[in-house]
Formats: structure tokens, C-alpha cells, sequence
């Protein structure tokens, strides 16, 4: 082009390199009893110039199984009023994956906010499992281009791993977490005391997340697992206090320490057993939880790791028999769902799951108990004749594969 009216070429104006450099900061506390007048976690994590106005969203299934909890909330900020204004009894939205997939509720959340005049520097705390801080994360995110978040998880499966991180979203298109956002919370505050009315099922659920960060990251934390495997199933809170604690810390030690927090490349490690997971909440119309899903999830990828050799047989039978031992499912009928032209439905997760990370498939398996490695294809040969060793261990607890062949034993 040549120059303009002025005399000035455009090309002959330097580009400018901008750089954004922002800190995230946020406490994630434990704690029992949260909403006790003389508990001052709540009240000693909000910031206002004056009274911090709050916006409390409750879980329904959580509301039920506390029947005290909204009149809790309500006595600890009137106990601590010259802090916390609540402008309006806590708002109660319908639990678990439900949420997710209707834009009622979170329309419902966002009308909340603005009638309530819940802006930048005011709260909205969300109680409950983690398909409603999910939700709840994206409205809030998206009202006023962000306000505050506290989340206060009341389930295993949220503690120990998706609300102390930094995503949110919703399911659209018939796809898992399809709209959403990247906002880190204000604060997580994990109530022990939360736990103790939850189904075994929802307890055990939980379990998944902790023994995968472990194979990823951290062997000595499988081993006490492993060591503890009873004490978890027996539902002693001492062991499950424990094991939310050090998950969550490496949990958000990935986070912080990847170099990635907002997902921007292709590597997922935190996503081990995920691709197969996601899809099989889907084929089992959420029957599945997200926890046990992910038990498959990880069952399948260790066996996969198992036959194509980079996982020692020992290794791989600890972990299936682990998943035995706190009675996680290490697979489910759903896996034989057959889909287009014959093929598995669930070997569709692996499109989504390349979709979902942006462009190329990147898959962790493992090479031992507490390291990884990834890779960006798998044979699907052998995906399926690692979920039929699986299938045929839960259908009869058939020996025939469980033991190690020659070409395999390492």
C-alpha cells in the first residue's frame, strides 16, 4: 500500500508487543463446622472497604441432607454483621449434572445477582458438589465480567480436586464443560463436616481423583492409599481428611507449577483417565458419577499402558486392585455401547477429547506408579482388548490376561 493523505506508509508503523502479566492468589482452608457463629473462616476471607455483601447459592441435595444449613447461614452473618450483609435468604438450585445442562439455573443465579446488587467487590459463595460450583462459577464469572467466588465444596470428588482449580462451565451441544470459563476463586473452604452425610457411593466417588493425581505425581501417596485403602471405605474422616489435603495440594501444585493454568497448549496430565470418562457419563445418561467414570477412565488407560508395555504388570494390578479394594468400578456396560459403522461408542470420546483440547490428541498413560508420559495417538485394537481384560475381571474375575505373558512381563 502506499502512504496515506499524511505522507505516513502504514507498513512503516512499528508493531506493538503487548504483555499482560497478572498473579492469582487464593486460599484454600480446611476446616468442620464452617458456619458456626464462633468460626471465623468465612468471615476472616472476605475483603471490603465496608460490609462485603454476599450472594449464598446452596446446593438442593446438600440442603436437604443439612436440613440446618440455610438457617445456619443466615445466624452466622447476622452473628457477624458489622462484616458480612446478606441481602437475601440463600438461594437453593437443583444438584448434580441436572445443573449443568439447562441454562435456567444459571439464568436464575445471574437475575439473583442483579436484583440483589451483587457487584465486583461483593460475594457469591457457592455450597455444594461440583456440577453446582461449576454452574455457579460460570455465572458468577460472567455477571459484571466477574464477581468473586467463594466455593465452599460439600462432596469427596470437589474437595480433593475440581474446586480448588480454576475452571468452570456448563454442558452444551451434548458435550461436557463446552461453555465455560478460565476464573480462579476468591477462596475454596472445605468443611470435613460437609462429608459425613453423603451416600458410601458419592464417598468412595471422590477416591478417583486423589489415586490419579497419585499415579501422575506422587507414589508414596498411591502407597498410602493403598495402605489405607479400608480405613477410606470404612468411612473413617481422619484418613478422608488426610487424603482431600494432599490431593488438593497437588492438585493446585500442578496449577501453579505447569506453566500452563489456563490451558492454553494440548497437555492435559490432570485429565489421565478423562477422555474415556467424559464420554461414558454420557453413554450411561450420568448414571455413572464423575468419579466413578474416571475409575474406568484410569482402569482402561493403565491397562492400556499395561499391554503395550510401558507399565509393569505389578504396578498395573495395584491400581486395579485398588480400585477393587474402595470398590470403584474399573469398568461398565456402557464401554460396549456401539456406535457408528460398529465401532465403540465410547472411542468417539477420543475426537471430543482432541476437540476439547484444542486441536492435537494428547493422552497421558503411565510408565510407573507416580510418573507419566504422553502421547498424541492410541491404538484402538488395543483399547478394546484392554476393556475386555477389564470386562471379563468384573463379569466373572476371569484369570485368563490377568497374568503376565512373556511379551508383556516387565
Amino acid at each position: 500500500m502506499g502512504p496515506d493523505q499524511d505522507g505516513i506508509a502504514p507498513q512503516a508503523l512499528a508493531g506493538i508487543d503487548q504483555e499482560v502479566v497478572v498473579t492469582f492468589r487464593y486460599p484454600v482452608l480446611f476446616t468442620r463446622a464452617l458456619f458456626a457463629p464462633d468460626n471465623p473462616t468465612l468471615r476472616d476471607v472476605v475483603q471490603a472497604a465496608g460490609r462485603a455483601r454476599l450472594l449464598v447459592v446452596v446446593d438442593e441435595g446438600v440442603a436437604e441432607a443439612h436440613p440446618a444449613l440455610v438457617g445456619d447461614v443466615q445466624r452466622y452473618c447476622a452473628a457477624h454483621a458489622g462484616v458480612l450483609d446478606l441481602p437475601a435468604a440463600p438461594l437453593v438450585v437443583p444438584g448434580g449434572e441436572a445443573i449443568k445442562n439447562e441454562a435456567g439455573p444459571v439464568s436464575q443465579i445471574r437475575a439473583a445477582i442483579e436484583v440483589h446488587g451483587v457487584d465486583r467487590h461483593s460475594y457469591v459463595v457457592a455450597i455444594g458438589g461440583g456440577a453446582v460450583l461449576d454452574a455457579v462459577g460460570y455465572a458468577a464469572a460472567t455477571a459484571h465480567r466477574g464477581v468473586r467466588l467463594i466455593r465452599v465444596p460439600t462432596t469427596v470428588l470437589s474437595q480433593d480436586d475440581s474446586a480448588v482449580g480454576v475452571k468452570n462451565g456448563i454442558n452444551a451441544f451434548g458435550k461436557k464443560n463446552f461453555v465455560g470459563s478460565f476464573a480462579p476463586p476468591h477462596a475454596v473452604l472445605n468443611d470435613f463436616d460437609l462429608l459425613l452425610t453423603l451416600q458410601d457411593r458419592d464417598w468412595r466417588a471422590g477416591i478417583s481423583e486423589a489415586v490419579k493425581v497419585a499415579l501422575l505425581k506422587d507414589a508414596p501417596f498411591f502407597e498410602w492409599i493403598e495402605d489405607h485403602a479400608h480405613d477410606l471405605c470404612d468411612r473413617s474422616l481422619p484418613a478422608m481428611a488426610h487424603m482431600v489435603h494432599r490431593s488438593a495440594e497437588l492438585h493446585l501444585d500442578h496449577i501453579a507449577t505447569s506453566g500452563d493454568p489456563f490451558e492454553l497448549g494440548s497437555s492435559r496430565p490432570l485429565d489421565f483417565g478423562h477422555w474415556a470418562a467424559h464420554k461414558l457419563e454420557q453413554l450411561s445418561h450420568n448414571e455413572l458419577r464423575h468419579g466413578e467414570a474416571v475409575a474406568v477412565g484410569i482402569a482402561l488407560d493403565s491397562t492400556y499402558s499395561y499391554l503395550t508395555g510401558s507399565l509393569r504388570h505389578a504396578d498395573w494390578r495395584r491400581i486395579i486392585e485398588l480400585f477393587e479394594t474402595v470398590e470403584l468400578p474399573i469398568w461398565h456396560p456402557a464401554m460396549a455401547t456401539p456406535g457408528s459403522g460398529g465401532r465403540p461408542a465410547v472411542l468417539a470420546g477420543l475426537e471430543e477429547f482432541r476437540e476439547h483440547l484444542g486441536g492435537r490428541l494428547t493422552v497421558m498413560l503411565l510408565e510407573r506408579i507416580g510418573s507419566g508420559f504422553e502421547v498424541h495417538e492410541l491404538d484402538e485394537t488395543v483399547l478394546m482388548e484392554a476393556s475386555d481384560l477389564l470386562r471379563r475381571r468384573v463379569e466373572g474375575g476371569e484369570r485368563r490376561g490377568w497374568e503376565p505373558t512373556p511379551a508383556l512381563a516387565r
